[in-house]
């Protein structure tokens, strides 16, 4: 694909310049013109000084059958590149070195514009069906225009604003959707769901020059964690019992250093002391809560009536 896509832009390339631009050896690139010539590119090979592989009669079609936006859609579909396998990191930037010019951009933006947070929010269903403006907003990303966005609230209320597109995230599995943007009061996140209308302009995007989508959901993601779990449970575990903490309470635990005695510092967030004392009761063998201390009355009172309804007589 990418040396159709030389071909198109160029007319006339030689192996040495295929494996340059494209990081293969020159056999490889010369096993791969050989290939396209026998697989019916209309192709051929010129001999001597200013020879090289060119498209038969000058054809300058697009012989990779690519338009823009399929090029664009090509980039989307891959993902960023921060959660992208090697290979498919070094085909897509292979890709992007081919590509004719006016394509480059938009599908580099298609690139680094969503992302995939596999982590749920809440356990409530969600409707698979993907939002109504995804496609206008996913859009105007990958443009880099702003866009005048209606948006109901929480409550109910419906407001108008102007945004500055900077990329999409699907969360958890269904997924809910949402868009990250820039506004006048600062960086912003909105449900795609509760949209309700969607007018894109000329005016270009102002990028913040390091953002970064993936660490600027990383931040959103833990502050919206902190808010549904605002109670710290401070602790000391057994080394032995971090797996058990990693698995039973995943983002919700923060391991810090170890104690002179070797156990680990560790902080765990739950919403209420009922609840995340029942979460912590069963991690004796491997956990001593230290603080708050109304935390820990509750932990003793679930002892003493663990010991009074199980206790032999």
């Amino acid at each position: 694909m990418a040396i159709l896509l030389m071909l198109q832009r160029r007319g006339q390339v030689t192996a040495p310049e295929v494996a340059r631009e494209l990081e293969v050896s020159e056999r490889t690139a010369r096993r791969d013109l050989d290939a396209l010539a026998m697989g019916g590119v209309p192709l051929y090979s010129v001999q001597g000084r200013g020879g090289g592989w060119r498209l038969l009669g000058g054809a300058r079609t697009d012989l990779s059958g690519l338009t823009a936006g399929e090029a664009r859609a090509l980039f989307l579909v891959a993902g960023p590149a921060s959660a992208t396998t090697p290979a498919v990191r070094a085909a897509l930037r292979k890709l992007v070195r081919a590509l004719p010019e006016p394509f480059r951009d938009q599908a580099e933006a298609a690139a680094s514009s969503h992302l995939t947070d596999p982590e749920q929010w809440g356990s409530g269903r969600r409707d698979p069906r993907p939002p109504r403006f995804l496609d206008e907003l996913q859009d105007a990303v990958i443009r880099g225009v702003q866009v005048t966005l209606g948006y109901v609230d929480r409550h109910g209320a419906e407001t108008e604003r102007t945004v500055h597109p900077l990329g999409i995230v699907a969360k958890g599995p269904g997924p809910a959707w949402y868009l990250v943007a820039h506004t006048e009061a600062g960086r912003r996140t909105f449900r795609i769901d509760r949209v309700s209308a969607v007018v894109a302009s000329d005016d270009p995007v102002e990028r913040p020059a390091d953002f970064d989508l993936a660490d600027s959901w990383r931040e959103i993601a833990d502050e919206v964690d902190r808010r549904r779990t605002p109670l710290e449970a401070h602790a000391r575990c057994a080394p032995e019992g971090l797996g058990i903490l990693r698995i039973g309470f995943g983002g919700r635990l923060e391991v810090g250093a170890a104690a002179e005695d070797g156990r680990i510092q560790v902080v765990i967030r739950g919403t209420d002391e009922e609840l995340l004392a029942g979460e912590l009761a069963g991690l004796v063998p491997w956990l001593e809560v230290t603080a708050p201390e109304e935390l820990r009355a509750r932990l003793a009172a679930i002892g003493r009536a663990l010991t009074e309804r199980y206790a032999r007589p």
